[in-house]
């Protein structure tokens, strides 16, 4: 069972490295190997599961250098992450297969599209900071030729600024490790270091850099800067970058330090919860008011992750057992309904031309199932019953009066009627506006020639909606999304 992390890491690795060496023209082999890894993954994922839920954590250990190892661990709230890794990477690679179809390529395109997969497995299951760190950085070295993919200037320019603002990003977490670890020995997640001989501005200044370096793949502001950018990536890509990896791994790492290396008391203690609620709080209002400012669609929903994202951020820094529940949910949430509208806007590109907000008009009449599917979506993110959007924001609000802190109930209240207003018109448009008659596009397409039927495209988004309806319709089960965050909360405020 403690081989199980690694077996776990390598369905990922191993198609990535073979995807790199095989010929453009092996299609097939490719897309095996690939969907077969996915297949398998989620697989032992189930697995693991029923292991974690019986109190088994299996814990590998691979030697990195002397005297250090990479540490894979199983918990609770690792899961909670890889398991939605898991679901998505197996119903994104099959989006991914149809989206590209034989364009060239490809064999590099799902080499790196794995090992970012891989990078995210390591890093959701990471033992020590060392470890988190080694996959951290993994992260960015495989995501940044995914956003330079197509290779013209708006994707290149793309790739650039995110390596920019990476890096610092690295530096800041490097440098909190280092100086943590110099006062306690090494930090594992299964052992919180004793931080009593600390002083207190040394902690600060250690939790705002770590807060600091993850919070630019958080996207919080100002460091988010990066996020829109990278839109001129495929939406295969998009999706990828939003749903499960990059923004995810940020916030998951916020997650970490905040429960597995400081603690709850600590922090509260040291006065930083609040601060870091405030610091969320303007992300996700200025996420949402930009988002409401973009006309292209694929721009005004990374503008939704920047806000969307610190959700999680918030839950977190509430400190107590509703808020907590409220964040790790929507790390799940989150990543369910936002990887729907970007297969769906993918799918308006693909096979409307339809990019920009005005080009939407009339969509839902030939593309239903995928204008159904980014409904559903849309109306999660504004937080509607019974869409899985609206028992995040539940246990949130709830989570505020559990703290104290009755000014993010005006947070929530405000970032809800801005989701509003920047989802609903496009919603209006594409079921009630008519349809326009002189084509879609940059280039036009007849209208009638706007299809959907591509189910290696549709299916995908028809299942995450539908994924995100049942998440919270059957909230209550113990095994669902919000069973898991309040098995994991339980964890975190028990004596």
């Amino acid at each position: 069972m403690n081989a199980l992390p690694v077996v776990i890491l390598l369905t990922s690795l191993l198609p990535a490295a073979v995807t790199f060496f095989l010929p453009q023209e092996q299609h097939a082999w490719r897309n095996g190997l690939n969907l077969g890894g996915a297949v398998i993954k989620l697989g032992l994922v189930v697995v693991l599961m029923g292991a974690v839920a019986e109190g088994i954590e299996p814990e590998a250990r691979l030697p990195l250098a002397p005297g250090l190892d990479l540490v894979l661990r199983a918990d609770d709230l690792s899961l909670l992450f890889v398991s939605l890794s898991a679901f998505l990477w197996l119903l994104t690679t099959v989006y991914a297969i149809s989206y590209f179809g034989e364009k060239p390529e490809l064999s590099r395109f799902f080499g790196f599209f794995s090992l970012c997969v891989a990078a995210t497995t390591g890093l959701a299951l990471s033992g020590t900071l060392i470890t988190f760190f080694v996959f951290f950085e993994l992260l960015t070295l495989s995501t940044w030729p995914l956003v330079a993919h197509k290779q013209d200037d708006q994707s290149l320019a793309a790739a650039r600024s995110y390596v920019l603002y990476a890096l610092p990003g690295s530096v800041a977490v490097l440098v909190a490790i280092i100086w943590l670890e110099g006062l306690v020995g090494t930090v594992a997640f299964a052992a919180p270091p004793d931080l009593s001989g600390v002083d207190r501005w040394s902690l600060t200044l250690i939790f705002v850099l770590f807060v600091g370096g993850l919070g630019v793949k958080a996207a919080i502001v100002p460091l988010h800067g990066w996020l829109p950018g990278a839109m001129a990536a495929p939406a295969p890509v998009s999706s990828l970058l939003h749903a499960v990896a990059v923004v995810k791994a940020g916030a998951f790492g916020i997650v970490r330090v905040v429960y597995d290396i400081f603690g709850v008391a600590r922090v509260q203690e040291l006065g930083l919860g609040t601060p870091l609620a405030v610091v969320a709080s303007v992300t996700i209002l200025w996420g949402s008011v930009r988002a409401l400012q973009q006309m292209e669609l694929k721009k005004r929903l990374a503008y939704s992750t920047v806000s969307q994202v610190s959700y999680i951020v918030l839950g977190t820094a509430l400190a107590g057992p509703f808020g907590t529940i409220g964040g790790l949910v929507h790390l799940v949430h989150q990543g369910i309904m936002k990887i729907t509208l970007f297969f769906c806007a993918g799918l308006y590109d693909e096979r409307a031309g339809a990019r920009r907000i005005e080009q939407l008009d009339g969509l839902g009449q030939r593309m239903p199932w995928t204008s159904a599917a980014f409904s559903v979506g849309a109306m999660g993110m504004i937080g509607l019953p019974p869409i899985a959007g609206f028992v995040s924001k539940v246990y949130l609000g709830v989570g505020a009066v559990q703290s104290g802190e009755l000014w993010v109930l005006a947070v929530l209240g405000a970032s809800t009627l801005l989701n509003a207003a920047y989802f609903l018109p496009l919603l209006w448009r594409i079921w009630f506006l008519p349809p326009q008659t002189e084509g879609i596009g940059a280039t036009p397409i007849p209208f009638a020639a706007v299809d959907e039927r591509v189910p290696g495209l549709v299916v995908p988004a028809m299942l995450t909606a539908l994924t995100s309806v049942a998440a919270g319709l059957f909230a209550a089960s113990a095994f669902s999304p919000l069973g898991w965050a309040t098995l994991i909360a339980g964890g975190a405020y028990s004596p």
